[in-house]
């Protein structure tokens, strides 16, 4: 059976795009995700994600890592959904509703000529507590009553890292470094995510502070190897800043492929990102 896709991204975080409102649901997403992100033999991305009518919000977001592994959230995705469901015609309104493995979202669009340009999106509060986000590592760090992990020890391949664990739907290990090498990226991000003290893997960001207000970020994304961005990642990057006293509240954040714009506001405790979304090329996929 043929399939209607169409290509975004955000920030250089791109996936494949289903529209399930107006198509078939696929059979096997999973095994989908792996033949259509397949950057030689197929539409080439980070992953597969489909937009789904929703009993609770105006769309549901499902998505699935370049490996076929289900994940619960992408910010940077989330944002090209919202795109997607305004300038197609789904739902054509300024706010919206996204249903998405980690809760129902909302997000608030900007507009240029009469298409979505970026996305701001309430990523909600920050999961904190070890064992929803899921870590082992022993909590060291009080957090207004909540124990958490912050610049926690954590020895990888006789290195030892202080390690800062976040949740933003989806769990995130973030270190600061002087230099964010591809060794550190490519040889310990793999070995951090599959570590057993992440029962449910992680995303692991290595991070450069240029200012208390600016960063740098390089991710390995759980399931997916490098990305050009991660959402959830900079939103957990711009909690663990403050956590760690390196970085203020509103934080932004160069990733390799644009940058994000981060707040954690301390009334609502909800964290904010906001960035860009772009539709590359819509095709059919031959199945």
């Amino acid at each position: 059976m043929t399939l209607n896709f169409t290509k975004m991204h955000g920030a250089g975080n791109d996936y494949v795009y289903v529209d399930c409102f107006n198509n078939p649901t696929p059979d096997d997403p999973a095994a989908l995700a792996i033949q259509v992100a397949d950057r030689n033999k197929g539409i080439g991305g980070d992953g597969l994600i489909l937009i789904c009518p929703s009993e609770v919000a105006d769309a549901r977001m499902i998505m699935f890592n370049s490996d076929g592994s289900q994940a619960e959230m992408c910010g940077n995705g989330l944002r090209c959904v919202a795109k997607y469901v305004y300038d197609h015609g789904i739902a054509v309104k300024e706010e919206l509703k996204l249903e998405t493995g980690a809760g129902v979202l909302s997000v608030a669009l900007s507009q240029r000529d009469g298409k979505v340009d970026t996305v701001k999106v309430d990523m909600g509060e920050p999961i904190l507590k070890p064992a929803d986000v899921p870590t082992t590592i022993a909590a060291n760090f009080d957090v207004y009553g909540i124990l958490a992990v912050v610049s926690a020890p954590l020895e990888v391949d006789g290195q030892t890292f202080e390690v800062t664990c976040v949740s933003m739907g989806n769990p995130h290990c973030v270190i600061y470094v002087d230099d964010a090498t591809d060794d550190l990226v490519h040889r310990i991000g793999p070995m951090i995510e599959s570590d057993p003290r992440f029962p449910a893997r992680t995303n692991v960001e290595f991070i450069e502070v240029i200012s208390p207000t600016e960063v740098k970020q390089r991710t390995w994304e759980r399931g997916s190897g490098e990305t050009l961005a991660c959402g959830t990642g900079a939103s957990a990057v711009c909690v663990a800043g403050v956590l760690t006293g390196k970085t203020q509240r509103k934080l932004t954040n160069h990733l390799l492929g644009g940058t994000l714009v981060l707040e954690w506001v301390e009334e609502t405790n909800h964290v904010f990102m906001d960035g860009p979304a772009t539709e590359v090329f819509s095709g059919v996929w031959p199945g």
